[in-house]
């Protein structure tokens, strides 16, 4: 209940601070969402991460990555659009949420062998230098009448209070999903679920905490580029960042067991892409779908 607790009020302050530093800096939200936000709130999957490949437990690693992703998508875009329906930009319906899918099934072609090997570990961070550069260059293009679109000039904080309330509600997001994991996996292992299925559901629940509710309460506050770009970031940093330096610090071997969970993190992104197309929006409808698709996965793992 206390990590719940913290998770929304960190959350609520992460996303104002983070959009007001955005206005503040004549720097699209989406961009923000895409960098800043996506990369705070992968925060607690980069660190289960990659301490699981430096204590060798490659499942926990790859597995957490894999069921976040899923979970992002299907679960945190699913509740954000049935909260607030969602404006998806173009560039993010024909680049971003691609590019999860190519990160994707790069991740299962270098799988493929059994091992997600140091250099399997370069390409994926090569692959993030590209992401950064693209960024830039987003940045870069975007004209000045639509980078502060979303937000009310009224509303614009001090940059010091938007700085503070960055970080402290990042903070408290970490600690609050670090307090959910532990006592989450507590009861878990308490009632007698398997290690895969606690990496896949509770681990990957509990590391997308800070996703979820970043994106609902982003949503809540009709920020879509927020809301949108925190989910897409995260899964691309997931793969790219996340399993790039676990894999380059060290070898990660990858289970055949993983190969149905890859599937659902390649249909997901997909799934995503084929609702936002015809209008460059996430219904209602859509997210409802979603949610039942996620429910499917987890009868499907059970």
């Amino acid at each position: 209940i206390l990590g719940f607790v913290m998770l929304w009020k960190g959350a609520d302050w992460f996303v104002d601070g983070a959009s007001a530093i955005a206005t503040k800096f004549k720097i699209p939200q989406i961009v923000i969402g895409l960098t800043i936000v996506a990369l705070g709130t992968s925060a607690p999957e980069a660190t289960v991460s990659i301490l699981s490949a430096v204590k060798g437990n490659a499942d926990l690693a790859v597995g957490n990555v894999l069921g976040s992703n899923i979970l992002n998508i299907l679960i945190i875009l699913g509740i954000s659009a049935l909260v607030f329906p969602l404006a998806v930009k173009k560039g993010t319906a024909f680049i971003e949420i691609p590019y999860i899918i190519l990160t994707t099934f790069a991740l299962v072609v270098m799988g493929a062998d059994g091992k997600i090997g140091r250099l399997d570990g370069f390409i994926l961070l090569i692959l993030l230098v590209i992401y950064i550069l693209y960024l830039f260059f987003e940045t870069k293009n975007n004209k000045p009448e639509e980078l502060t679109a979303n937000i009310q000039e009224e509303k614009v904080k001090p940059i010091w209070l938007s700085i503070l309330l960055t970080i402290v509600g990042l903070a408290i997001i970490i600690l609050g999903s670090q307090f959910t994991i532990d006592s989450a996996t507590f009861f878990a292992q308490k009632i007698g679920l398997s290690d895969r299925f606690i990496g896949l559901t509770v681990i990957a629940l509990g590391t997308s905490l800070p996703e979820l509710f970043t994106s609902v309460i982003a949503s809540a506050k009709k920020n879509p580029d927020i809301a949108i770009g925190n989910v897409v970031g995260s899964n691309i940093l997931n793969v790219i960042f996340v399993l790039g330096v676990a894999s380059t610090i060290s070898p990660l071997n990858y289970s055949s067991a993983f190969n149905t969970d890859a599937i659902f993190a390649l249909l997901a992104p997909l799934l995503l892409f084929i609702f936002v197309l015809p209008k460059n929006k996430l219904p209602r409808w859509a997210g409802a779908l979603m949610l039942l698709s996620y429910v499917g996965y987890f009868f499907v793992i059970w």
